[in-house]
């Protein structure tokens, strides 16, 4: 399974939904993989960046290493008011890593640690510093996958 295929529906605890600002800064709650399609490919409001870093306690400068976006364009986005469909897709696929692993761990806090913390099982790199591409998100979620079956991760 790769990121792109994670359930996208609401589950109990953190939802990617609620990771980007939930309803008030999506403007929906897309309920299935194509009305999220449909959300990055309009682009989503770049208040997700904000909610985004207030959920995982990040600044701007590690989020912006974490989804490979240069910090002066998320600036920029800020001002503009909308992430264009590549930026709304990265935000939207951390959005789906942090669901995720709060659905792993079962506790927030836990997960959102495990994400910054340096992982043997990922070659010493923390979860978050390889999200920055869809090859990396593949690795964090398949090694959730072996965490939550009990496999040494």
């Amino acid at each position: 399974m790769n990121a792109a295929t994670l359930a996208m529906e609401s589950t109990p605890g953190l939802s990617a939904a609620s990771v980007l600002g939930g309803e008030s800064v999506l403007r929906t709650l897309p309920h299935s993989l194509l009305e999220w399609i449909a959300l990055v490919r309009q682009g989503i409001s770049s208040a997700s960046v904000d909610a985004a870093m207030r959920v995982m306690g990040i600044g701007q400068s590690e989020l912006s290493r974490a989804l490979d976006i240069p910090e002066r364009t998320l600036v920029r986005r800020k001002k503009e008011g909308l992430l264009n469909a590549d930026e709304s897709g990265k935000m939207v696929r951390l959005a789906q890593v942090i669901e995720r692993a709060v659905e792993v761990f079962e506790d927030e806090g836990a997960a959102l640690s495990w994400l910054k913390t340096p992982n043997a099982a990922l070659g010493g790199s923390s979860p978050l510093s390889l999200l920055d591409t869809e090859l990396g998100s593949v690795a964090v979620v398949r090694t959730l996958g072996r965490i939550e079956h009990g496999v040494f991760a």
